[in-house]
């Protein structure tokens, strides 16, 4: 557990880092020189991969391993096997900032890693997976909690997802390798981070307030919809484009379904802290908890709406779409899993939070960021999609009407690094600092999560 929040606390800081850096790219072209290695199509995928794996996905592995056993009524099924997870999965993360700096790359959209690297990759996922399924199945507690069933759930589609992205796709090629590679790009939010996320705020929120889950079947209505629904969304990335009239119109069907896992999700979260909003009020666990899950059902209805064709036919492939990723992974997931560390470093560490008041601050310097992000690029995206389309309009002047916007942007982005440093920094004193400091109803004696 330590080593995975402490590797993606360091990572958060370093992609993020790297993030603000391209964004100053837009505005200013010639901001980092020409070196090779500091070119827009090196950092780009550091930043992706390095946010998707070695902060987001590093940081829901080692909530998960506090998380799980602690639903199950007994101990994590190997620590030694744990260990050597953090220690195959981090080695392959700082391959991975060597290899795309260094323009090694597979070519492909979140598939960039070379294939050693993605092995390495699988391997730790294998060695995460056996751990979790080896503690569910030696459980205490025969009663399997909601964040249980998401978590099984995140296991076997990571890997479906993830195999299917990496390796089968380089045996496809054309319109055939791009609908695998959609399949991944999408399924890599939908069937990974999704999950994922949803089984951490499943558990701390409740937590956090105190309360009981509003309600169990509820959220076993949203587990099973998501399960059979989510596959058959990544084809709406292509509408428009050279596949079947079939599978876009499929792809559609799936996207507008997918309110219904949703709302389930929102109904459940809300319900939960309905009478203890002045809890939200005083504690930026809560506030992180309940904008995510806010972000969240955003990121949900703007998908359904972007898969249809005359939306479709505006926003995609513009910085429209941009702004909605970054809502999800940032905005929804990314707030989940900054909410669970701060929750669980001061028990992890027998102290109290270092300051209450500078996780307040981040969660302000980020929401705000984050707002003028996604708002400034859903403004600017779409009216620059409505411009591609007119024939009457050059391309080049498309560009300069987007300035303003990524001017915003990159303002938005000093709020956000900002806002990540205060939270490495009051992580890093927590974990090694006295005993101590400031603390808040979250942060203490944990209460029983289930419903």
């Amino acid at each position: 557990m330590r080593w995975f929040i402490l590797s993606s606390i360091v990572f958060f800081v370093i992609t993020a880092t790297v993030g603000l850096l391209l964004s100053l790219k837009f505005v200013w072209p010639e901001f980092m020189g020409t070196a090779k290695w500091l070119t827009f199509g090196r950092l780009r995928p550091l930043h992706v991969n390095g946010i998707l794996f070695g902060w987001l996905l590093a940081a829901d592995m080692g909530l998960l391993f506090y998380l799980v056993p602690r639903l199950c009524g007994n101990k994590l099924w190997s620590e030694k096997l744990g260990l050597m997870t953090v220690g195959l999965f981090d080695l392959v993360i700082l391959g991975a900032v060597y290899t795309t700096l260094s323009g090694q790359t597979q070519g492909l959209e979140y598939a960039e890693l070379p294939l050693v690297l993605d092995v390495g990759v699988t391997l730790a996922w294998v060695f995460f997976g056996v751990n979790i399924f080896g503690t569910i199945l030696t459980r205490k507690h025969k009663k399997i909690y909601v964040s249980l069933w998401y978590t099984m759930g995140a296991v076997i589609w990571t890997a479906a997802v993830y195999i299917t992205g990496n390796f089968l796709v380089m045996f496809a090629t054309g319109v055939n390798q791009a609908n695998l590679n959609w399949f991944y790009v999408h399924n890599a939010v939908g069937l990974i981070f999704t999950p994922l996320g949803l089984a951490i705020a499943y558990y701390f929120i409740p937590l956090a307030v105190r309360e009981p889950l509003y309600s169990h079947k509820l959220s076993m209505i949203g587990f099973w919809s998501i399960s059979f629904i989510y596959v058959w969304t990544g084809a709406h990335h292509m509408i428009h484009g050279p596949i079947s009239q079939w599978l876009q119109t499929v792809a559609i069907l799936f996207s507008v379904m997918l309110i219904i896992p949703v709302w389930t999700v929102i109904v459940n979260f809300f319900g939960t802290v309905h009478g203890r909003w002045d809890r939200v009020r005083q504690d930026p666990i809560l506030k992180f908890l309940m904008a995510g899950t806010t972000f969240y059902l955003l990121t949900c209805l703007q998908g359904p709406m972007h898969s249809l064709r005359t939306v479709n036919a505006i926003v995609s492939k513009t910085d429209w779409v941009v702004g909605h990723a970054h809502m999800a992974v940032f905005g929804a997931f990314s707030f989940f899993a900054i909410a669970g560390c701060l929750y669980v470093v001061p028990l992890l560490s027998g102290r109290k939070l270092h300051s209450v008041k500078l996780a307040d601050n981040t969660f302000w310097l980020m929401m705000v960021g984050g707002l003028i992000y996604f708002v400034s690029l859903w403004i600017g995206g779409f009216m620059q999609g409505l411009q591609w389309n007119d024939p009457s309009i050059p391309f080049i002047d498309t560009v300069r009407f987007m300035r303003p916007f990524w001017i915003a942007r990159a303002f938005s982005g000093v709020l956000i690094l900002a806002g990540t440093i205060l939270f490495f920094y009051n992580l890093i004193r927590t974990f090694g600092g006295t005993a101590g400091g400031e603390t808040t109803t979250a942060v203490g004696t944990p209460v029983p999560a289930t419903a």
